[in-house]
């Protein structure tokens, strides 16, 4: 733990964000402080293990300026205005050099502080290993399945910091002490990759193996989250490589995914997103939030902070509607053009009504526009007439006496199973296999017609608008590994575009990041 904090203090110290350090205010989520945990009860062993958890789903993956960046680099989603702290995101569509952006900067920390909060959680469940006696088998098999979680997080922190930066340091490695981002080197673009694959087949036999609605604690990592990740790793090192072995791990780890029969596609795509389909039989990873089902009282957001409520992942993705009511918020993220006129040409109803959510123009009454849940909304003058509908929290099933649009009492989706049915279906093409069965299960959810001989295009067609408008950077990702961006994303420069910089500000005290 103590190392945990030297750790923090330092990027603390490196953090310089103009406008925007209050961030650096709010206290380290993983509390347990070395010298006031008693390792020997072993009934406290779960305590570093969910900081990992609510560190990673409060102040990094769900934090606002991090899913803005990652989404507006496709073609999915825009910046909805240019309030402060915001200019700098429209940059990235056609200049990537901004180094010294803030949003850079905090992206780096934040994904780097669920790596940090992983390795602290992993030398405190080695304190309560020297308390665990040789004959406690349950107690040994508890602590393995703790480590592989913690595992699995410090993994995907480096899965998305190396698709975001590139070459980047990986700390926590075993076979070397650099776990100082002050002083570490970086790693290749592969070996990130390949680390994130080694980590999941050490992790994936300690992992329950169960659906996460099922897991010991509800919605937890387990076995299939493990296998599902190291497919993404694997198809990332595969790129557009047919013939590359990394297409056999994929089929292999979605194979065992879809064999177990654990899984099923939620059967309302539109109310997947909404309270009812809340840690379904389709989910492989969600981050948890909610109000305990009180009007008033505690609340679990993806706000790091109470104060920080404007920053929650809901809030700041609904329209600025001048009707009134519940749904608004600043409007910062919204559905394309190009997004829309996708899913219309493709006749695709479902996933249009579902991703795209109109709202009003010029906060002219004439305008206004009711969801399909009944909430009316209108934007402001000179906003954008769409918002993310995936993001969207109807009035109607928010718990009555909550009037604040926190959105607390859903979940952010992370991993899903209709993904890995799509991933299936692309590991077979590549290797000239069928995918149809696959690929129609997902479209068959959402009211279209089978497919028959499904080429590589019609499976990345449907990947586009099975995904489109969420929040993990998989529409960029696509492009960048079928050689597409250059083609479909204006001003990206094949060899220049494809990663952010590495913040100046980190370049700035250790050399090695240059």
């Amino acid at each position: 733990m103590n190392l945990y904090i030297k750790i923090m203090a330092c990027i603390i110290t490196i953090s310089i964000l103009s406008g925007c350090s209050k961030f650096l205010d709010r206290p380290l989520e993983n509390q347990g402080e070395a010298a006031k945990v008693d390792y020997t009860n072993l009934s406290n062993m779960y305590q570093p293990v969910s900081g990992v958890y609510r560190t990673a789903s409060s102040g990094s993956f769900a934090r606002w300026i991090i899913v803005a960046m990652i989404s507006v680099r496709s073609d999915d989603t825009e910046p909805g205005n240019t309030d402060a702290g915001q200019n700098g995101i429209h940059n990235f569509q056609t200049d990537v050099s901004v180094k010294s952006y803030w949003g850079v900067n905090d992206m780096w920390i934040n994904l780097y502080n669920v790596v940090l909060a992983a390795n602290s959680a992993l030398a405190e469940l080695d304190q309560f290993a020297k308390n665990i006696p040789a004959s406690d088998a349950a107690n040994t098999q508890l602590l393995a399945r703790y480590r592989a979680e913690v595992r699995f997080f410090r993994a995907l922190a480096h899965f998305y910091i190396g698709r975001h930066y590139g070459a980047v340091p990986i700390l926590g490695l075993e076979s070397n002490d650099a776990k100082n981002l002050a002083s570490a080197k970086k790693s290749s673009i592969e070996d990130v990759k390949k680390f994130v694959i080694s980590e999941m087949d050490t992790c994936i036999a300690s992992l329950e193996d169960a659906r996460p609605n099922q897991a010991a604690h509800q919605g937890g990592v387990t076995k299939y989250t493990a296998l599902m990740l190291k497919a993404k790793a694997a198809m990332d090192l595969a790129g557009n490589d047919n013939n590359s072995p990394y297409w056999d791990v994929a089929l292999d780890c979605t194979n065992q995914i879809i064999s177990s029969g654990k899984f099923s596609l939620f059967n309302d795509y539109y109310n997947l997103w909404k309270k009812p389909g809340k840690l379904c039989d389709e989910a492989i990873l969600e981050f948890q939030y909610s109000d305990f089902g009180n009007p008033t009282g505690d609340i679990v957001t993806s706000g790091s902070n109470p104060w920080e409520t404007w920053a929650n992942f809901y809030l700041f993705q609904a329209p600025e509607n001048t009707y009134g009511g519940v749904i608004s918020g600043p409007g910062w993220m919204v559905p394309t053009q190009t997004a829309v006129d996708f899913l219309t040409a493709r006749n695709d109803a479902i996933r249009l009504k579902t991703a795209v959510q109109y709202c009003g123009i010029n906060g002219d009454i004439t305008t206004y526009k009711v969801t399909p849940d009944g909430d009316t909304v209108s934007g402001n003058a000179g906003k954008k007439k769409y918002f993310n509908g995936k993001a969207y929290f109807p009035t109607s099933q928010m718990t009555p006496g909550r009037v604040d649009y926190y959105g607390a009492n859903n979940n952010v989706r992370m991993l899903r199973y209709a993904e890995v049915l799509l991933m299936n279906a692309e590991a077979k093409i590549r290797k000239g296999q069928n995918g149809d069965a696959e690929i129609n299960e997902v479209r068959q959810r959402v009211g279209l017609t089978p497919l028959s001989g499904a080429t590589l295009q019609q499976l990345m067609d449907e990947r586009h608008a099975e995904l489109i408008c969420e929040w993990w950077g998989e529409r960029f990702n696509d492009l960048l590994r079928t050689d597409q961006a250059a083609t479909v994303l204006p001003g990206f420069i094949k060899g220049k575009s494809e990663y952010l910089p590495i913040p100046q500000a980190q370049i700035d005290v250790n050399s090695n990041l240059n």
